[in-house]
Parts: C-alpha cells; sequence; structure tokens
C-alpha cells in the first residue's frame, strides 16, 4: 500500500478520536434518543465531511480560505447553531418529567429502545449535517491537511477523493461506536437525574465548541 495513505490513516485516526463538536452532539444524542437516532446524526455528520472534502477538492472551497468574509459569515452561522443545540439540549433535560428524563424528543413514540420514528430520524441526520456544513474550519482542514499525503505527479481529484474517503470512513466507525456505547448507558441507567445531568453536561460542551468557533480564525 502506498506508504502516504498508511501515514494518512495514522494520523487521521489520532484526530478522528480527539473530543469536538461531533463526539458531543452524538454523545448528547444516544443519551437522550437512543442509538438510531445517534447513528442517524452521526450520518449527517459524515455526509457533511463529504460534502466539504468535495468541495475541497473541486478547489470551492477556497472560496473560504481567500474571503473574510464568507469565512465570517459561515463561522458565525455555525457558532449559533452550536450554541442553539447546546441550549436546547439542557431545556429539554430540565423540563422532561422524571420518567421520561433524557428520552423526551422520542417519549411520545414509545421509545425507551431508542426506535425513533423516521420523521425523528431524519431530524437529527440534519443536526448532524448542519453541524459540520456550518462549519468553515472543516473546509480549511482539509484545504491545508490532505495536499501533505499527495505527492507531486497523483493524481490530485483522485486522490484528494479517496484520502476523504478513507477519513469519512474513520469517522463513520468512530462515532458509530460512540453511539453504540451511550445509547447503551443511556438504556441501562436507573436514575433518570443521571442521564439529565449527562445531557446537560453535552449540552454546555456543545455551547463551549460553538464559542470556540465563534473566536476561531483562519
Amino acid at each position: 500500500m502506498d506508504p502516504q495513505i498508511l501515514a494518512f490513516i495514522g494520523v487521521s485516526s489520532i484526530l478522528t478520536i480527539l473530543p469536538g463538536a461531533d463526539t458531543a452532539l452524538v454523545t448528547r444524542t444516544a443519551i437522550g434518543s437512543g442509538r438510531r437516532a445517534a447513528i442517524a446524526a452521526t450520518l449527517g455528520i459524515n455526509a457533511g465531511v463529504l460534502m466539504h472534502a468535495t468541495a475541497s477538492a473541486l478547489g470551492i472551497s477556497a472560496i473560504l480560505a481567500r474571503s473574510v468574509t464568507a469565512f465570517s459569515i459561515m463561522k458565525f452561522a455555525g457558532a449559533a447553531y452550536l450554541v442553539w443545540l447546546g441550549a436546547r439540549a439542557i431545556r429539554e433535560a430540565r423540563t422532561a418529567p422524571p420518567a421520561a428524563a433524557g428520552n423526551a424528543p422520542l417519549a411520545a413514540q414509545g421509545a425507551r429502545t431508542g426506535a425513533a420514528a423516521p420523521g425523528a430520524l431524519s431530524r437529527y441526520f440534519r443536526q448532524g449535517l448542519f453541524t459540520n456544513l456550518l462549519n468553515p474550519k472543516v473546509a480549511i482542514f482539509y484545504l491545508t491537511f490532505l495536499p501533505q499525503f499527495i505527492a507531486p505527479g497523483d493524481p490530485v481529484l483522485r486522490k484528494s477523493l479517496l484520502l476523504a474517503g478513507i477519513h469519512n470512513v474513520l469517522g463513520l466507525v468512530w462515532l458509530s461506536a460512540v453511539a453504540w456505547f451511550f445509547g447503551r448507558l443511556g438504556q441501562v441507567m436507573s436514575r433518570p437525574v443521571v442521564k439529565r445531568r449527562l445531557e446537560q453536561a453535552t449540552g454546555v460542551l456543545l455551547i463551549g465548541f460553538g464559542l470556540r468557533l465563534a473566536w476561531a480564525k483562519r
């Protein structure tokens, strides 16, 4: 195998498991709404990542690197969205009835096992999608990171898409594991108050990631 690809897999694996807004969102969704909802959020996240990677490979994302205005607009929109998700998680955890704490979004659907209805799953998919699409740092990451693993003479577009695909698969595997673990944890918790505290904690994390994005520079 191409040694550059092997190096990319190693570095990408480390970067993938570092805690971030994606992990916080999947964790919060798994605890509060079950594994299926968290998997839907994971698929949305990876769809957003793949879109950014494709735009980067085609040179479209260069606009964000060159335009302060475009970068700032996307940055503040993404930050506001993360803060909104975090605030919503905190509010839902506080207002959920004790018997349904942490499962409020799915309680009406009999979702004690996290079996969300198709409409609810699409909502979680959109949350994951917009969390990434509205984050210009993802686009800049691909613009600056992928070229380091493309040797002179390599077909740039094809190699970029290959590397982006590998990174996407790594992210899908990792976040699916997070969804499974915390979804299972949410099911076996016997004290609703613990689930509420965990949901609130992940909500605070999402707000923190949103504020950090608002202060980010290109």
